[in-house]
């Protein structure tokens, strides 16, 4: 009898196991926090006591990190790159909108009323019609629009303040030529000296700057007189600084010997009051005493020229129908200038007896006038607070000066030929630099207004003020710091001037006196 039970039993288990599939391990997928399926890991396996302290310690520490079921709201932000994105699909959106001119002359225009090149490099009609409408998508449609309406505007405004010009007579033509011919030398030596100077060791510089300071800390009243029974409204030093002449409200001119201070004339001419009296540059140097020397103006508008041997002017010089309120004599002794209060100043010309110019450009009257050491250019001060520097030989106003608040009284060149002095009714003294176009130093001179500014007349190292608070200063240069206060007059300070020579100041006043100050 054979036995199958256990071969019977074999196959069976063999069939058993080759039925039965393979385990697949399936991977866990966790949704959210872990910290709630480690809680529950670390509570089944029963984690010892050490363990937990171990965990609490780390999570203390900030090594573990287990939220306390907080939580935090994100703002929706589009990023930048995105931003840019959708600003780009807007420009264009915009561009496809525009319609821009297919005539490359007005595309041209166009991109001119925009400040915009005209055209670029390789750039056809096309390209360049295509840059305007991107332009155009950018600042939109109606910056051109504006544009235009802009340069009308400007245009409007540009034909009403254009400046026009006649055509003058000849002899203006051959005096101007005759001014360019006599400045350019002088101004070849006058920088000629300035390089000679520099050329000087800086220490002599020094120590003679200190001994000029010096002896203007000890200037002091010499003489005072009594020049008229009204006010002395100028004052002037002859050109070989023996001389000085007066004039006054009362209609006289008087001339007086320095230092003494004797009378020697009285001259006799004017009906009211004179503004101003002025020496020829070559008076009682080279001129003869019968010459035309002297200069007067005043408020009904005459000008008179006035002889050294006579108490009657020599000659009028008619045409002002307002005050003239200064006369100055070019460095020539050719030309006489004169302001006048209906907002112009002259040149006239002696040698011809004729009025060459007839200058405008103040809003205001002009008060003062002053011509430039090389005789190439002319400073006007006005009352509406303006000043300007005049080109003889052009006759174009080559600088404006701004900057003052009130009217300007006075008005002085440097002998270095490059600063320029302006006294105002704001209490104030400014200092100008011709070549830097611009205000170098503004002196807060007095408390009232600054009637006369003067620079030494050598070599500008020193600026003299007088003003109406009854006081004249001397500042030094460059520094503009006071120096000597030279007080005495007890009415205003109307004029003032430095003698030639350097050793002499004279201050007018309101107070009916002059008085002569010197270094002890």
């Amino acid at each position: 009898m054979i036995s199958t039970g256990p071969q019977n039993t074999a196959s069976q288990n063999t069939m058993s196991d080759e039925d039965e599939a393979p385990v697949v391990k399936k991977a866990r997928i966790f949704y959210g926090s872990l910290e709630e399926k480690e809680k529950e890991r670390l509570s089944r396996e029963g984690i010892s006591a050490a363990a937990r302290d171990a965990v609490k310690a780390g999570i203390e520490a900030g090594n573990i990190n287990i939220s306390s079921g907080e939580s935090m709201e994100m703002e929706e932000r589009v990023s930048e790159r995105q931003a840019e994105v959708l600003a780009e699909f807007e420009r264009r959106k915009r561009a496809r909108q525009i319609t821009v001119s297919t005539d490359d002359v007005e595309v041209k225009a166009c991109l001119r009323a925009l400040g915009e090149p005209i055209t670029l490099f390789g750039e056809g009609p096309a390209e360049r019609r295509e840059r305007l409408r991107n332009i155009l998508s950018v600042v939109g449609p109606d910056a051109l629009k504006k544009s235009k309406k802009e340069d009308e505007k400007a245009k409007r405004t540009h034909e009403y303040q254009q400046t026009w010009y006649h055509e003058g007579p000849s002899f203006l033509k051959e005096a101007r030529v005759w001014l360019a011919k006599y400045s350019l030398p002088r101004a070849v030596e006058r920088l000629d000296a300035a390089r000679a100077h520099k050329e000087i060791p800086e220490s002599t510089r020094t120590v003679k700057q200190q001994e000029l300071h010096k002896a203007l800390r000890n200037v002091n009243n010499f003489c005072s007189q009594i020049g008229d029974d009204r006010p002395i409204s100028h004052c002037q030093f002859s050109p070989n600084s023996k001389l000085l002449v007066t004039a006054s409200w009362s209609g006289l001119c008087k001339l007086w010997k320095v230092p003494d201070c004797t009378l020697v004339r009285t001259l006799r001419g004017h009906n009211t009051n004179v503004g101003a009296i002025s020496f020829h540059p070559q008076a009682t140097l080279t001129l003869e005493e019968s010459d035309v020397n002297m200069a007067s103006c005043a408020v009904d508008g005459s000008v008179k020229l006035w002889s050294l041997d006579s108490d009657e002017p020599v000659a009028d010089i008619e045409g002002h129908s307002m005050r003239v309120a200064r006369v100055a004599w070019h460095p020539s002794g050719r030309f006489l200038g004169t302001t006048c209060y209906d907002n112009s100043w002259r040149l006239w010309d002696l040698e011809i007896q004729e009025e060459i110019l007839h200058q405008e450009g103040h809003s205001k009257g002009v008060h003062d006038l002053h011509f430039h050491p090389d005789g190439s250019l002319a400073g006007t001060g006005g009352l509406d607070a303006f000043a300007r520097v005049w080109d003889l030989r052009t006759g174009r106003c080559i600088m404006f000066l701004e900057g003052h608040h009130k009217e300007i009284y006075s008005i002085n060149f440097s002998p270095n030929g490059f600063h320029l002095a302006t006294g105002s009714g704001d209490n104030t003294c400014k200092v100008w630099d011709l070549r830097q176009r611009r205000c170098m130093y503004t002196i807060p001179a007095h408390e009232n207004l600054v009637s006369s500014v003067k620079f030494q007349p050598n070599d500008g190292h020193f600026l003299l003020t007088g003003a109406y608070d009854n006081i004249a200063k001397v500042w030094t240069h460059p520094g503009w710091s006071p120096l000597k206060t030279l007080a005495g007059h007890e009415g205003k300070v109307m004029g003032l001037d430095l003698s030639p020579d350097g050793q002499l100041i004279a201050t007018c006043s309101y107070d009916r006196t002059f008085k002569l100050w010197m270094s002890e």
